[in-house]
């Protein structure tokens, strides 16, 4: 047992296997539709992944020596607040709740719905159970439009209440038995993925493959090839993000300077790695114009439709179900870590600082439940994802340039993981992470904006929770 109370029950295999399954969703199967319509070509796809594997394996490798500084529950919140102090971190965690954690949390258990309704048509997103209010599009400024929302209860939305709610019930009982449930779906998953590229490798479409690039018919100006390069990392690095889940349950991890860089290296490498070969093998059944108009931009779907025929289509929705929940399993059992590390600090409601008898922060795993649940009813979660990138993104870059700080300010640390490649790593993730930021200030002022706003709004309420905060002076 931990000083603080949690079980330290997760080696390397289990933690290795929680940042596989909580980065492996639904975005894989999906993103390479936008992006190509993006870029274009298959070379454009395969460079775009081949970016985000280097800056999610840069960051891993930057986090492997922070997470060995500070090996407590609350990752990334941890080290934000030791390296720039309170408010930053309660920022951070201000954002990671409200929208991060459970606005992801939101979009994947209704994506669950969606592709429930493969199986189960009533599962669907059409019909309310209830009242239903429509919000229209608001027009803040010439470039920026919010909406337009559909608020209510659906089939599909209800599903991914339950969904929700069920994880959560079953995480109450220790990270044991969330673990032992993350082991099982991330093997199944990442067997998904193989078969998807054995089968791709070895097996020709059932029809020709147009291997021309996309090209829009919509009279759109295509954007500049590195600009493009920089904006559809939205999609592919939140297809490949949640590899620094491990960190937010530091405290329950056996040995945590040495298995938590190890997973992070191991995790990330594996599941990019997978991406890109999953990507190849879409080029190589579909073609550019075959992955841009997959239908509802199910990818997956239609690459093994290509391979295997009708039935391709269902086993593709069934594997992709089996990685959502997986993908949510493990987001429920390490986000609740980052409110309780929040709440000992006296900047959360201060009864998720508690334990329950299992050693898990079971009132911050209810509120967390409960605000994605409301989020679920919304409808409005996609977006949110889209607005929260830029600020995710912006506090990756801030976290790992914390390294250079802490280099400088505090050199008595004891560091017994030192990142690789110091400081061309870091320094190099940090480029190009601000490179993607601007980017999408300038491309995509709709989404990034707003992100700025949610960000933004957490200050006044730090000023009204600083005073309680044992982190105060």
């Amino acid at each position: 047992m931990s000083e603080t109370g949690y079980h330290r029950d997760v080696g390397l295999f289990s933690a290795t296997m929680l940042i596989a399954g909580s980065m492996i969703g639904s975005g894989v199967f999906i993103v390479a539709a936008d992006m190509v319509r993006t870029g274009g070509s298959g070379m454009f796809l395969l460079a775009a992944w081949g970016l985000t594997a280097v800056l999610t394996l840069f960051a891993a490798l930057s986090y492997g020596e922070l997470a060995a500084m500070f090996p407590q529950a609350g990752g990334q919140y941890t080290y934000l607040r030791e390296t720039y102090g309170a408010a930053t971190g309660f920022l951070y965690g201000w954002t990671f709740f409200v929208v991060i954690e459970c606005g992801t949390l939101a979009a994947v258990a209704v994506g669950f719905g969606k592709y429930l309704g493969t199986f189960f048509p009533a599962v669907t997103d059409t019909t309310w159970i209830g009242p239903q209010l429509s919000v229209p599009a608001l027009q803040v400024t010439q470039a920026i439009v919010l909406g337009p929302y559909d608020l209510g209860l659906t089939p599909t939305r209800l599903s991914a209440i339950a969904v929700v709610l069920l994880l959560t019930v079953v995480n109450l009982y220790g990270v044991r038995l969330g673990i032992w449930i993350q082991d099982l779906f991330t093997v199944a998953k990442i067997g998904g993925l193989a078969a998807l590229i054995l089968l791709g490798l070895f097996l020709k479409p059932t029809a020709a493959v147009d291997q021309t690039p996309f090209l829009a018919m919509d009279g759109s100006a295509s954007l500049p090839f590195l600009t493009a390069l920089l904006v559809v990392q939205t999609g592919s690095l939140f297809s490949a993000d949640a590899w620094n889940a491990i960190t937010f349950i530091a405290g329950e991890v056996k040995e945590p300077r040495r298995t938590i860089p190890w997973s992070l290296f191991v995790g990330t490498t594996l599941v990019c790695g997978l991406y890109i070969l999953s990507n190849a093998i879409y080029l190589k059944v579909l073609g550019p114009r075959g992955i841009a108009n997959a239908p509802e931009e199910r990818v997956g779907s239609a690459a093994l439709q290509a391979l295997l025929g009708s039935g391709g289509g269902l086993i593709m929705a069934g594997s992709i179900l089996v990685s959502m929940f997986g993908c949510l399993n493990g987001l429920v059992l390490s986000g609740a870590r980052v409110y309780q590390r929040m709440a000992e600090d006296g900047l959360f409601y201060p009864r998720v600082a508690r334990l329950n008898g299992y050693g898990v922060p079971a009132f911050g795993l209810w509120i967390q439940a409960l605000w994605t649940c409301l989020l679920t009813l919304t409808g409005t979660f996609g977006q949110l994802l889209d607005f929260v990138m830029l600020p995710t993104i912006l506090f990756y870059a801030f976290t790992v340039g914390g390294l250079f700080l802490l280099r400088w300010r505090r050199p008595e640390l004891e560091r017994p993981v030192k990142v690789w490649g110091y400081p061309l790593v870091p320094g190099l993730y940090v480029l190009g992470a601000s490179a993607i930021v601007g980017a999408l200030i300038i491309h995509r002022p709709s989404y990034s904006w707003p992100g700025l706003v949610l960000v933004a709004l957490g200050w006044p309420v730090y000023l009204v929770v600083k005073p309680k905060s044992r982190l105060a002076n």
